[in-house]
């Protein structure tokens, strides 16, 4: 009787924690394939650069915010600007919402690059950076509830498919996975 009793409580732990921390799980998991795959993409944002050519004035000590945003307005980036500055004798970097514009004041050859937030990989990977204590309070419970809804499903299943049977093999392969990678990759 009691064992029966312990395994309907094990099956509302197991249920109720997985419905309850189902968002926390996809949001956790988006991100970590996000940040795996770091080298290959930047999972925060989108940055897109375009090529240009403006004229720029014959005398480039003269080039003040209004010369500036006469170039902008060829480029359709007039309405954008923010402040520019010379990073040397032969540049001009010019500040716009979104982005940076970048020219060479020789030749008026240039390029844009705009940035803009990856949408809901930016967001998850916010979360998921503990972006306060309140969060990561919330994050740390997830984490010890991820370890009960673990072992409670270990006991889910009774018979030859549950933990005494083809569970056993499945637990003992899913823990030696992670081994066999610390083995060769960290020692």
């Amino acid at each position: 009787m009691k064992i029966k009793k312990w395994r309907k409580w094990n099956r509302v732990i197991h249920r109720d924690l997985g419905y309850f921390f189902v968002g926390m799980t996809i949001i956790y998991s988006l991100s970590g394939i996000a940040i795996n795959h770091i080298k290959d993409w930047n999972p925060n944002y989108v940055i897109k650069t375009k090529n240009i050519n403006v004229d720029i004035p014959s005398e480039v000590t003269l080039i003040k915010e209004e010369q500036v945003k006469k170039i902008l307005i060829t480029i359709g980036e007039d309405k954008n600007y923010k402040k520019h500055y010379f990073p040397n004798q032969e540049q001009l970097k010019i500040f716009v919402t979104g982005g940076t514009i970048m020219i060479d004041i020789k030749t008026g050859k240039g390029i844009i690059e705009k940035i803009k937030k990856r949408a809901v990989f930016n967001q998850v990977n916010f979360l998921h950076y503990n972006p306060g204590k309140w969060w990561t309070l919330f994050s740390d419970v997830f984490a010890g509830s991820l370890i009960l809804i673990a072992v409670s499903g270990l006991f889910i299943i009774k018979g030859k498919n549950g933990i005494t049977g083809r569970g056993a093999w499945l637990t003992i392969l899913g823990i030696i996975v992670p081994v066999i990678f610390l083995i060769i990759f960290y020692l």
